[in-house]
């Protein structure tokens, strides 16, 4: 008490030392785990969430819009089942920046953090920011045998590897349980985890304490900046291997027949339903890539990019193939987390790197798009049936209430009990804010 009352002389009053308390503490987390739907080449927000019929032609799309069972939303006739769980989601239909080249782009939704400069030639590299899941592990882990990142089933590039899908200066230690298998494969598991029949967990333990004496002798891992945390990332992948909880919850094939094919029978469809399994399991981040590539080749394969690959058009593409994914599984993600009781407790993102240029070009088609583009929110402390911002008629440019990636990041951190303005350190010792964005408060229930 006394020490208190000497730092009130200082203006440190017993409440400002409890505010501050708090503060350090992060906000209340509404959310106890998050399922980062990465939308990986960028969808049309004028052919799904922000409809304009009222636009001129050449700008509004070709599809017509119907109505959802939120009242005033609307979304695209080829999406009939994502109309009936509206009343479950947040759309922020101001969504907006500056990186027109899908890597700058994407390692911006995936950490929060724009690049310096908007540059299609961006590579990973330890000087990038981490993405969402790895700062989690670092700053608010769960304990125990189950990672707290997960992520699967691609890793995601556009001629170079996407930054943001890992730990980058944090260390391998926080790297994210990376599984590069189709869930939707016979017999999908992780026999990662599963150790040779002549070796046993006890025999490759104590392997494990022989190789830290060589470590230490060695030193090898004050040399490489590549390898900080590894030593900690081993013990943790030996607590993984002798983890029943974390290999049933990679077993799809427990689940009935009927519910997998509810998700559909997709490497994105399973990957949804092992979104659910994991959470369920207490995985904390979970990040599903659409599809490995940024597509518009093929209309069976590849992510939202639609704008005139090879005299491909946009509109067969996403008819024939994004629209039907999306309608089956993000539906049936919602509901199967809300009849398992998960769903308030769950934050689901749901978006791409940006959206499409408002007008149709001559491939009728539409362009990369960062200046207007949305995303969808469910659970997790969000409110239902509730759009945030507005585009203009056109769809070209926020009208009302903008939200940066940034501010989406800080909405997610805030969401998990993290406060946002929590420092990381990168390879330099520099302390860098998680996010320089502000929580839209205004989407929380």
């Amino acid at each position: 008490m006394l020490q208190v009352g000497g730092l009130g002389m200082f203006g440190l009053s017993l409440p400002k030392i409890l505010r501050a308390e708090a503060l350090k503490k992060g906000p209340p987390a509404k959310a106890k785990s998050v399922i980062f739907l990465f939308q990986w080449g960028g969808p049309s927000h004028l052919e799904t969430f922000d409809m304009k019929p009222s636009a001129p032609e050449g700008i509004r799309g070709l599809h017509k819009p119907i109505a959802s069972n939120a009242d005033g939303i609307q979304v695209s006739e080829h999406l009939p089942r994502v109309a009936k769980v509206m009343d479950k989601v947040t759309l922020i239909r101001s969504m907006h920046h500056t990186m027109k080249n899908h890597n700058s782009a994407g390692y911006y939704a995936l950490t929060g953090h724009a690049p310096a400069t908007d540059d299609q030639r961006l590579k990973d590299s330890v000087e990038l920011f981490p993405g969402y899941g790895s700062v989690v592990d670092k700053l608010a882990p769960i304990s125990g045998e189950m990672p707290t990142f997960v992520g699967y089933p691609y890793t995601i590039s556009d001629g170079s590897i996407t930054p943001g899908q890992h730990a980058s200066f944090l260390g391998k230690l926080h790297d994210p349980l990376l599984i590069l298998r189709d869930p939707n494969e016979p017999g999908f598991g992780l026999p990662e985890l599963s150790l040779p029949a002549n070796l046993s967990y006890e025999r490759l333990a104590a392997r494990r304490e022989l190789q830290k004496v060589i470590d230490a002798q060695t030193r090898l891992l004050d040399y490489s900046g590549a390898a900080k945390g590894l030593d900690a990332y081993y013990e943790r992948a030996l607590t993984m291997l002798h983890s029943t909880r974390l290999r049933d919850a990679f077993n799809l094939e427990a689940e009935p027949a009927k519910v997998r094919d509810s998700y559909g029978r997709t490497p994105y469809g399973q990957g949804c339903l092992l979104a659910r399994r994991l959470v369920e399991a207490g995985v904390k981040f979970v990040n599903v890539y659409f599809s490995d590539n940024i597509g518009g080749r093929t209309t069976t394969d590849g992510g939202w990019d639609t704008h005139g690959f090879d005299n491909t058009r946009m509109f067969p593409i996403i008819e024939k193939r994004h629209l039907p994914i999306t309608d089956q599984t993000l539906p049936t993600l919602l509901n199967d987390l809300e009849a398992r009781g998960l769903l308030d407790s769950t934050l689901v993102v749901w978006v791409g790197e940006f959206g499409r240029t408002p007008r149709i070009n001559a491939n009728i088609s539409r362009d990369h798009w960062p200046q207007c583009y949305t995303a969808l929110l469910a659970g997790g402390g969000t409110k239902r049936g509730f759009v945030h911002g507005a585009s203009d008629k056109r769809g070209e440019f926020p009208a009302t209430s903008p939200v940066t990636p940034d501010d989406l990041a800080a909405t997610i951190y805030h969401l998990l009990g993290i406060d946002p303005a929590s420092e990381v350190f990168d390879t330099l010792k520099r302390p860098l804010p998680i996010s320089y964005g502000k929580p839209v408060l205004e989407v929380m229930a």
